[in-house]
């Protein structure tokens, strides 16, 4: 044997998409490189580079986009796994696990990166982020180096298969993005973007938000006041395309209502008076008391509804997902007005 001779029956000249020019040093001992040789061939002049610790790029030049975040996965991934294991107990679960969870483990993308896939306009791209934020479990005993910065998490979310990479949904790589920043202007226009884009829903972002512990900094409880305004914009704002886009007849737009000379029954986003058929946005988030503030809307509706009115209730989630079925439920519930008895007479007071 001289150094002309293969490395391996399994050449490496073949090999030509992303996955197969970045890969670790146990892919490469698969292919008969050991990690002294492939030490040698990263040396200055050399046809490779070492993007990060166990993780070589096969070819000189700056890394891709797409190279980069390759190697920031393949860096997490477990020394052990796709090595055979030995039976036992539990081989088949685990194999299971593995198998389900890709070629590399459970990690994602997350945070800025994540939201550039996304395509988020207020993060920058993808080669000009310092840091590719890689999530993981808790349990992983990983270091941040290079480029690659670990993110480790009690529990994960299900990813989202972007250009060929698991990426955390918007909402966590919302918050994810918003751990490292300290700019409230910067914050601000995450947040907007995320609901105002129609990513994600505003009471899903506080959620990850509360998770993360970072509604105790004062720029992010300042940004998030603003993102619940926005939220409930939004969802009116679909709410009045869902009236006109499905031809339903035009209401009366948030009102409050009472009985004459009586108490106020609170208020709704949309009354049909000759139907005697109202519309609220459910727009609850973490931040709120869930058990007062669902007592109260429940109390409320319950009010109404003994006096003869139908409460629909919507959430902003179905409004953006599922706008044809919240219509038909809307029009259900004009036309079986005229199966039921007489409402009581209410004040209708506009806001």
């Amino acid at each position: 044997m001289n150094s002309d001779t293969p490395l391996s029956p399994r050449p490496l000249h073949h090999l030509s998409d992303v996955r197969h020019r970045v890969m670790t040093a146990r892919q490469l001992r698969d292919h008969g490189v050991s990690g002294p040789a492939a030490g040698e061939r990263c040396r200055p002049g050399g046809p490779w580079q070492q993007l990060l610790p166990g993780v070589f790029l096969l070819r000189t030049g700056p890394a891709t986009s797409e190279e980069r975040l390759h190697a920031a996965l393949l860096y997490t991934v477990p020394r052990t796994q796709g090595r055979p294991v030995q039976p036992g107990p539990g081989t088949a679960t685990a194999a299971a696990r593995e198998a389900a969870a890709g070629p590399y483990g459970p990690a994602m993308i997350t945070g800025a990166a994540a939201l550039a896939l996304h395509r988020f306009t207020s993060v920058p791209p993808l080669l000009a982020l310092d840091h590719i934020d890689v999530l993981v479990p808790r349990t992983r005993r990983l270091r941040t180096t290079g480029f690659a910065r670990i993110v480790r998490a009690h529990s994960l979310p299900q990813p989202q298969l972007l250009t060929g990479v698991p990426v955390a949904p918007v909402a966590r790589a919302v918050a994810d993005a918003i751990g490292q920043l300290t700019d409230a202007s910067t914050v601000r226009r995450l947040l907007a973007e995320a609901v105002r884009g129609g990513h994600c829903e505003a009471a899903a972002v506080v959620q990850e938000l509360t998770r993360a512990r970072l509604l105790g900094r004062a720029h992010v409880v300042d940004a998030v006041d603003t993102l619940l305004a926005e939220g409930r914009a939004v969802a009116e704002g679909r709410l009045y395309d869902l009236v006109r886009d499905h031809q339903l007849p035009a209401p009366l737009w948030n009102v409050d209502l009472r009985l004459p000379g009586g108490p106020q029954l609170g208020r709704v986003d949309a009354f049909w008076p000759e139907h005697s058929v109202a519309v609220e946005i459910d727009a609850r988030t973490p931040r709120q008391d869930e058990e007062a503030v669902w007592s109260a809307q429940f109390r409320k509706r319950e009010h109404l509804e003994r006096l003869g009115v139908m409460v629909v209730h919507v959430t902003p989630k179905k409004l953006r997902e599922s706008p044809q079925q919240q219509a038909a439920v809307v029009r259900t519930a004009l036309m079986a007005s005229a199966d039921r008895d007489p409402a009581a007479y209410l004040v209708v007071l506009p806001r």
